[in-house]
């Protein structure tokens, strides 16, 4: 049986214990807060989940393997890109424990941090997390890796230790810059949109309509393959901050999507400021109707650790427009309800998030107003060509977007 000491930041205050075993196709973890820390102050539960008590939390998986793992530890843990990272660099058979704690603790997402009886990190991936001035360099390494990914070991090797430990499908790593930590998001080979552009324009949408979003800069701007650069909002300094996704915090098992209304009744329940964030939470379903998000799913929402045993809604991150007349969401606005991408369904919703419906509608209408009459330049200001701003028209151009701009009327 596997074990690691789960600890907490910097100072690696122990949280508990971690055992995992490999049963066939089937893994089995527990885990079991410490005593010291059930005892603590300041102690708080690390995601609703896993309640302050004695006595282990039990996670199993077969076909989902990730579900053998809690999940505010799985959003500890590589996705699709880092995993195949790891893969080549560490070889196959890995399992999820694997996965979380050999990966690079110094970028993990969040604070948490898994160690061996010596109180040092498990992680088998340690290198000198890059500057920002090596970005040209770790741009080719991922190119290179997406190209031949079954024969690039070298450059596998070199983008494990600073990506990793990073969530999501496309390719990125880790960087260093002006004292903080960013996420340095690549162009795919299998791009067909300027889709680093528009992440960052986008997000800088988000910010004029009112929205707090990850801080963003696209690099490289005039190359064809710029870099989209986030500003890690889980750091301060060298110091690290508890975060869970809406997916943890729901305790969410189902590979359904979930529904804005339950993020809503955990913000109730955990947020230190629950009417500024579930006022937030409203305005980013709107915005992402208006800007046709098709990344929205409960990973891709998040909390940070506030103290006192309370939380905060994270800033925005991956909004991503996607050009499409299918116009769905990954959550659903209502629990129970439809995916439709319906500014009318979100404002029928507004009062489960303390929204009035007359401010609503006018929140509504200042957002649509804002989008239509800056989202090309935005794209544009961030190096899109005609045909880029053209190619995402239906992205921001729509009926639903009009709808919105028609309430005032």
């Amino acid at each position: 049986m596997a074990e690691a000491i789960v600890a907490l930041g910097g100072r690696k205050r122990v949280l508990g214990r971690l055992r995992f075993e490999t049963d066939g196709r089937r893994q089995h973890s527990q885990f079991e807060y410490a005593d010291e820390w059930l005892a603590a102050k300041d102690r708080f539960a690390l995601s609703p989940g896993l309640p302050l008590r004695g006595g282990g939390h039990y996670s199993s998986g077969k076909d989902d393997k990730r579900s053998s793992l809690p999940e505010c530890f799985s959003d500890a843990a590589p996705d699709a890109w880092g995993r195949a990272l790891m893969t080549k660099a560490l070889g196959g058979g890995l399992s999820e424990y694997d996965y979380l704690v050999r990966s690079d603790d110094r970028t993990r997402q969040g604070a948490l941090r898994f160690l061996g009886e010596d109180m040092e990190p498990l992680s088998d991936l340690a290198p000198t997390i890059p500057r920002l001035v090596e970005l040209e360099r770790l741009r080719s390494l991922a190119q290179r890796f997406e190209r031949d990914p079954g024969g690039a070991e070298e450059e596998a090797r070199d983008l494990a230790g600073v990506a990793g430990s990073l969530g999501g499908a496309r390719p990125k790593a880790s960087v260093e810059g002006d004292g903080h930590l960013w996420i340095a998001k690549f162009t795919s080979a299998e791009d067909t949109r300027a889709v680093e552009r528009a992440e960052v324009a986008t997000l800088k949408l988000a910010e004029r309509c009112g929205l707090r979003v990850a801080e963003a800069s696209l690099v490289l701007r005039d190359s064809d393959s710029p870099i989209a650069l986030i500003r890690r909002f889980d750091r301060r300094g060298d110091a690290r901050i508890p975060y869970i996704s809406a997916r943890s915090a729901l305790d969410w098992q189902s590979d359904e999507g979930g529904f804005y209304t339950d993020i809503a009744d955990v913000i109730r329940w955990i947020s230190s400021k629950p009417v500024e964030d579930l006022h937030e939470l409203w305005r980013r379903i709107v915005f992402t109707i208006l800007v046709s998000n098709r990344d929205d799913h409960l990973k891709n929402h998040g909390f940070i650790y506030a103290g006192d045993d309370r939380w905060r809604l994270s800033p925005a991150f991956d909004i991503n427009p996607s050009p499409s007349r299918h116009r769905v969401l990954e959550t659903g606005i209502i629990q129970g309800g439809s995916f439709e991408a319906s500014v009318e369904l979100a404002l029928e919703a507004c009062e489960f998030f303390d929204v009035n419906p007359e401010a609503a509608r006018q929140q509504a209408v200042e957002m649509a107003r804002m989008i239509a009459g800056n989202w090309k330049q935005g794209l544009r200001a961030q190096g899109a060509s005609g045909d880029d701003v053209r190619g995402y028209a239906e992205a921001f151009e729509h009926a639903e977007a009009e709808k919105a701009l028609r309430l005032d009327g």
